[in-house]
């Protein structure tokens, strides 16, 4: 099981993720946003002010919105293959 040492948002909806292996990962959150649940998402002073680490999820306090850390793997990019 996957767990998340650091998170941090980026600009255009997407986080950099540091896993518990070491490896960090960039997730692209814009595809969530049109669900219903992740529209207040879409307000950036949202998306960087209220981002909080749980360790095995991420969630945006006061807004009932999570992402497991398990989920950010599987939907993110190593952050070496971004930038090549």
């Amino acid at each position: 099981m996957k767990t998340l040492t650091d998170i941090s948002a980026l600009s255009d909806f997407r986080l950099s993720c540091l896993f518990n292996d070491g490896s960090r990962r960039i997730a692209d959150i814009k595809p969530f946003l049109n669900k219903e649940v992740f529209k207040p998402l879409a307000d950036p002073d949202v998306f960087f002010s209220a981002l909080h680490n749980g360790g095995y999820f991420i969630e945006w306090k006061g807004y009932d919105v999570d992402l497991s850390a398990d989920t950010l793997w599987h939907i993110s990019q190593p952050e070496a293959e971004l930038f090549v």
